[in-house]
């Protein structure tokens, strides 16, 4: 539904039709800024995370992560695959609200076949591709804990270098007359999408499909020149190709099917206060939320969205956007509704727009990092 013709990703795509997609979504420029902000409904500078290696991609104990809310609820609480917040307790995932864990803590794992991986703190030789194997114990997870309501968090490490992946998803891209990067990438996606599928049918074959909510997103844009829907820029970009992401979310009988938003701005922050307003949890007690809920557009009326400014951040470069525009700290601006692939910059022509937006990056950018960066 993206747009490219080269990869087939059927299990998101019966994901997009059964619930509503969200055409402006967005996440930070890289993986760990992106699964704290996922996790806790706040800006990641001010869990303490900024950065993906040496310690920046860990996220303070304090903060309050989606399984730690749930975990009060009385709920279940697991999670398959690539944390990227914190390897040591109290910042694994054991200390932030998870019972169950089995994957890997660090950004970058260099083998993806019969992988050293971690089940709560004791390492696990497994078997077989690591994609594959996560998903095992998601099931797993799923099927032990049926019979109560669940939270199970399933982050994936694929795409993602190293390049591995098995030879028939392989061979059939390179069929495609694609280059070994892309075709390998377009191969894991499928793979992915194969995982994503296992997972509905096994909510299918238990009879939990109409009352469990499902999303699925992207932790950030492509990691290498491909495909990109014409927008600026990829991973590790402040612009539109390096945070905009697909974001899917069912729940049948609520969310009504094939619903596409697309008349505000959504991200990453807004997924906690959304899960709890939809699960119908008692207030939890939180950190202050930068993220709103967005549960009234997903299952009542499109509604009014009032309007926000969405900050992003990475290595010195900053952008904020307003619905409308787009502004850059390096002094770019660009109207999104009507150039969405940014290609005409308006700074110069729309001053007092740039200046405005300028100074509340700069109010953010010091009230996120007022803590600092200590490791």
């Amino acid at each position: 539904g993206h747009g490219n013709k080269q990869i087939d990703t059927p299990a998101m795509a019966r994901l997009a039709a059964e619930g509503a997609h969200f055409e402006k979504f967005y996440v930070s420029p890289v993986c760990a800024p992106t699964r704290a902000s996922l996790l806790t409904g706040r800006y990641h500078g001010r869990c303490g995370v900024h950065g993906v290696t040496r310690g920046r991609e860990t996220m303070r104990a304090e903060e309050v992560t989606l399984a730690e809310v749930f975990r009060q609820a009385g709920y279940a609480t697991g999670c398959f695959g690539k944390w990227h917040n914190g390897a040591n307790y109290p910042f694994h995932p054991r200390g932030q609200g998870f019972d169950e864990f089995f994957g890997f803590c660090a950004g970058h794992w260099n083998n993806y076949f019969d992988a050293d991986l971690e089940h709560n703190g004791r390492p696990v030789q497994s078997k077989g591709y690591i994609t594959d194997v996560i998903t095992d114990r998601a099931i797993a997870y799923i099927r032990g804990h049926r019979g109560q309501p669940f939270f199970c968090y399933v982050p994936y490490n694929t795409p993602h270098s190293p390049w591995q992946v098995a030879d028939r998803y392989f061979d059939k891209y390179k069929a495609r007359g694609l280059d070994d990067k892309t075709a390998c990438a377009y191969a894991m996606c499928e793979n992915l999408d194969e995982n994503l599928g296992r997972l509905l049918t096994t909510l299918d074959d238990l009879d939990l499909a109409r009352n469990t909510i499902v999303i699925f997103l992207s932790d950030n844009g492509p990691n290498s020149n491909r495909y990109n829907g014409g927008m600026k820029g990829r991973k590790g970009s402040v612009h539109q190709g390096g945070i905009r992401v697909p974001c899917f979310i069912r729940f049948p009988g609520l969310i009504p099917a094939g619903r596409k938003i697309d008349h505000f701005e959504a991200a990453h922050i807004d997924l906690l206060p959304t899960l709890v307003e939809l699960t119908g949890i008692e207030e939890p007690r939180t950190l202050p939320l930068d993220g709103r809920s967005l549960a009234p557009a997903l299952v009542g009326d499109r509604g009014v969205w009032p309007d926000r400014l969405l900050f992003t951040t990475w290595r010195g470069r900053g952008a904020v956007r307003d619905g409308q525009y787009v502004s850059t700290h390096e002094g770019q601006l660009y109207n999104l509704l009507t150039d969405p692939n940014q290609k005409q910059n308006l700074a110069t022509r729309l001053p007092r727009v740039q200046a405005k937006l300028q100074v509340a990056y700069g109010r953010w950018q010091q009230e996120v990092s007022r803590r600092g960066f200590d490791p």
